[in-house]
């Protein structure tokens, strides 16, 4: 499904935001090539929003470089990215996320 436009809502700044934060506290730098490459996994659902599977209410799409999940959902064809969490998280704190965000 192709989609005009890719909006990521403020909770998912909040969340690129903070995994930003973690890895500059790593190494310096990692933080923001993290940034890029999400960013960059982000703006490739022009391409592809739609393909992946739905988990938790919400498409999840699995970025390419960092163990981290995009949950998006698509309404009228715009895709709006709901949340960007860690995969290293506890499943059970990934759902409480997600429900809050739906």
């Amino acid at each position: 499904m192709k989609v005009k436009d890719v909006y990521i809502l403020k909770e998912a700044v909040g969340d690129l935001e903070g995994g930003r934060a973690f890895y500059d506290r790593q190494e310096s730098g990692v933080g923001d090539y993290f940034w890029d490459c999400l960013i960059a996994d982000i703006e490739s659902l022009i391409i592809y929003a739609g393909i992946h599977r739905k988990k938790h209410g919400l498409y999840q799409m699995l970025a390419k470089r960092f163990p981290y999940a995009i949950y998006y959902d698509i309404v009228e064809g715009i895709a709006y990215v709901a949340a960007v969490l860690p995969m290293r998280r506890d499943p059970a704190w990934i759902s409480r996320r997600l429900k809050k965000r739906r």
